[in-house]
């Protein structure tokens, strides 16, 4: 209910924040042409519609709040199913007459009932935020069947897999996909002649986002999409159930590939360990930030020939920038993108701790001389040396990507401060989650997201929100060193940099007296 209500909140907010930013319809038309002009931009905002005050506000924030139904509903999905089974609970359900299949068919009801939820909660909020009642419910249900859609995912991919680690960085992965494939198929669409409206490629109508964007609120507000979605998400709940009905409980579809007969001489330390099991996902989140660290210096010819042919567009690109030059401002926007997915990283190595605790397997290792903070300070160090991994990749990425182009080298140094800000800011994220794990150990995961969600939106939607820039700044990422006109701004770097040692100390202090938490 937390996740809806935020989501609703962010829907209101954002209607506000786009109605005082981009008053003026030339504005929004001036906004548009350089999003259809630089096809790059589509990959992270939505399917042009129009520049109305609604149509404009879907551009902006759709595929946005598709993520967080999609990321509610997956996980949602994986929790109840998968994580039950792994801490036996679903072992007692099922021995009552109420039988095996119980917790799936609540499953499905739960899901569908948020994603229903879901999609209320922002119709309402953009109703009650001065936006018409159609396109309010056409945005509403777009989003409702779109989360839906990724409910079946959740529900297949918790069939699939024997662990609850593996269903979600499965979900997520094909989220990302998704995300990816709506991107991509609308940026090699086909622009309108007033280049305010986009047709989406056939890759596009591949992903459930694009689906959500063709719905076309406030503007065309076309059902169609949303049939497609209801028609997949309910192929995906019966295989789901055709899946649960032929497997054992407690069992994955996909078997575990067998480890060595003989660990090697790593895995006799902590910090062994946890970068063994976090080494797999470091590569895909690295793999992820090179993307978009080549992302960020390859796109500077488009922008300059864009802004010399028009002035509006300079200015406009101006303000979007806030820190000196357009080219830095491009810089530093891709790594706040950078930062986030490496505190994702950092996250969720924090949160592989909570689950060796859940396992049991965390009593194994804390049985032997091995004290309780060397043991969390080795999920921790992995965490902040994942961080430094994911965001060098990035740099390294970018200066090869300006390179290849024959670019300004100019702008290398500005990288490579975008870049250690946001190691910087990054940083916070599983210092803190280590905090909440020591205090808090059952809401590790739910409140560890939240931070990194929460901030992602504030840094990359503030300033369109209209939100007053000490508010921006409270997000690690936006208080992180930037690059700027006369040299570096530092921001909030002081207070980031106390908070992270503070939270070291204090989290490392506090795993010392506090019992092992096995509970689910």
């Amino acid at each position: 209910m937390v996740w809806i209500l935020a989501t609703a909140a962010l829907c209101f907010s954002a209607t506000a924040g786009v109605s005082e930013a981009f008053a003026a319809e030339s504005e929004r038309q001036t906004l548009l042409a350089v999003a259809l002009a630089n096809p790059a931009i589509l990959l992270f905002r939505g399917l042009p519609s129009g520049a109305s005050e609604g149509a404009f506000l879907v551009f902006t924030i759709l595929p946005f709040l598709v993520l967080l139904g999609a990321l509610m509903a997956s996980f949602l999905a994986v929790r109840h199913v998968r994580a039950e089974e792994e801490t036996g609970r679903a072992d007692a359900v099922s021995a009552t007459p109420a039988g095996r299949r119980a917790p799936f068919i609540a499953t499905v009801a739960h899901g569908l009932i948020a994603c229903v939820l879901l999609g209320g909660a922002t119709t309402a909020a953009f109703i009650a935020a001065g936006l018409g009642a159609g396109g309010s419910v056409a945005l509403g249900g777009a989003l409702a069947s779109s989360a839906a859609v990724f409910l079946g995912v959740g529900l297949v991919s918790a069939q699939l897999f024997r662990s609850s680690r593996a269903a979600n960085s499965f979900s997520v992965g094909v989220i990302l996909v998704a995300f990816l494939a709506a991107g991509i198929g609308n940026a090699v669409g086909t622009p309108s002649d007033d280049l305010t409206r986009m047709e989406s490629s056939g890759l596009a109508w591949m992903s459930p986002f694009a689906w959500a964007e063709n719905v076309r609120p406030f503007a065309d507000d076309d059902a169609r999409p949303i049939l497609l979605a209801v028609g997949v998400s309910v192929a995906l709940l019966t295989l789901a159930a055709a899946l649960q009905a032929t497997r054992d409980l407690g069992a994955g579809v996909i078997s575990p590939r067998p480890g060595r007969a003989a660990a090697s001489a790593l895995l006799s330390r902590p910090l062994g360990l946890a970068t063994r099991v976090s080494a797999g996902s470091l590569l895909a989140w690295v793999v992820g930030a090179a993307v978009v660290g080549a992302l960020s210096t390859s796109l500077g010819d488009v922008i300059d020939e864009i802004a010399t042919q028009n002035l509006a567009v300079t200015d406009m690109l101006d303000r979007l920038a806030a820190q000196g030059s357009m080219d830095q401002g491009l810089v530093v926007t891709f790594f706040v993108m950078v930062g986030t997915l490496a505190a994702c990283f950092g996250v969720q190595t924090v949160q592989r701790a909570r689950q060796e605790e859940t396992h049991g397997t965390a009593e194994q290792t804390l049985a032997t001389p091995v004290a309780r903070a060397r043991w969390l300070g080795a999920f921790l160090a992995t965490a902040l040396a994942g961080i430094v991994v994911i965001v060098a990749a990035a740099v390294a990425a970018a200066t090869l990507a300006l390179l290849a182009r024959g670019g300004d080298p100019a702008i290398l140094p500005d990288v490579v401060v975008a870049g250690a800000g946001q190691v910087l800011g990054a940083a916070v994220f599983p210092v803190l989650t280590a905090v909440i794990f020591t205090l808090l150990p059952r809401a590790t995961t739910t409140l560890g997201w939240v931070l990194v969600i929460a901030a992602a939106s504030l840094a990359l939607f503030g300033a369109l929100l209209g939100l007053d820039e000490d508010i921006v700044s409270l997000s690690p990422f936006a208080a992180a060193p930037v690059p700027a006109a006369d040299g570096v701004a530092w921001n909030g770097s002081a207070w980031l940099v106390v908070l992270a040692v503070a939270g070291v100390a204090s989290s490392l202090m506090l795993m010392r007296r506090r019992e092992v938490a096995t509970g689910g």
